[in-house]
């Protein structure tokens, strides 16, 4: 019979550096510790730009503690952790009054640290469309990554980044109006972005905060844009009896005409074939 390998039942896990320390030497694994939140740091590049209500989760944890760890990696330049995701629960186990949070820490440079905390971010749909625009173009730009590797990266389809990132197309000013205005989801935000001009995109948030653009509406209206003035149509004019013995047509030049001038242009057209008529009777009887 195998022996098991464990805590003995007499002990309890502690939260003892030296503890810690212990264990991970038996199976190298990544072990929770204790640290004081005073050495611990939000993290600079952080994707999420406002941490929200964070009075729920603060009485959570004044009651019951905090039960998920928060990731940080150690900054040895700057002796403290930096966060890599935890950050609201960082901020309101201070709100809380704890003098130590769990954490794990882990090994990770600056691009690490960006992907995980913005994987955990999408994961838990915490940021808005732009925060996550600005994540996505930060690992680009930063890292060199292509649309194709932060999609692999974060678990997306290639065409959803590219489409996120192209919210960037709307300048800031716009942005601030569409969230003052609760203009947040993705839908209409892409409809915004994909028109060809500012003057357009205001235009677009305006019809949008007026309840009068969908979506196809919004999609034809740049395509007409983008394909220029249209040429004038010609004018078709087409008549079947009812017993649809045969159908007559007829084609004009110009785009619009009216019905006098289709009369007389009818007239025009029996004149002549009653004039032929005479001719062809008067060749005839000649002959």
């Amino acid at each position: 019979m195998l022996k098991r390998i464990g805590l003995p039942a007499t002990l309890k896990m502690r939260h003892d550096a030296h503890y810690v320390e212990s264990l991970t030497s038996y199976s190298g694994a990544a072990v929770g510790r204790m640290i004081p939140v005073e050495q611990i740091r939000p993290n600079p590049d952080q994707p999420r730009k406002a941490l929200g209500d964070l009075r729920e989760l603060t009485d959570s944890i004044r009651e019951k503690g905090v039960l998920e760890p928060l990731l940080v990696r150690f900054i040895a330049r700057e002796d403290c952790f930096y966060i890599i995701s935890g950050e609201r629960r960082y901020h309101a186990s201070r709100a809380a009054g704890l003098r130590e949070v769990p954490c794990i820490e882990k090994t990770a440079d600056d691009a690490e640290t960006l992907e995980i905390g913005l994987i955990e971010n999408l994961q838990r749909k915490d940021l808005t469309a732009f925060e996550e625009a600005e994540g996505l173009d930060r690992l680009g730009t930063q890292f060199e990554y292509t649309h194709d590797d932060i999609a692999r990266k974060i678990g997306r389809a290639r065409t959803s980044v590219t489409e996120t990132l192209s919210l960037l197309h709307i300048p800031e000013p716009l942005r601030k109006k569409c969230a003052e205005q609760g203009i947040i989801t993705k839908s209409l935000l892409l409809q915004i972005a994909r028109q060809p001009t500012e003057k357009k995109m205001t235009e677009t948030i305006q019809r949008i905060m007026q309840g009068g653009l969908t979506r196809d509406e919004a999609r034809r209206e740049r395509q007409e844009h983008v394909a220029g003035p249209q040429r004038p149509q010609p004018f078709l004019f087409q008549f079947e009896p009812e017993d649809e013995q045969f159908k007559f047509r007829i084609q004009f030049k110009k785009s619009h005409v009216t019905r006098d001038e289709l009369i007389s242009t009818l007239r025009e057209i029996l004149s002549q074939l009653e004039g032929d008529s005479s001719s062809s009777k008067a060749d005839s009887t000649a002959a």
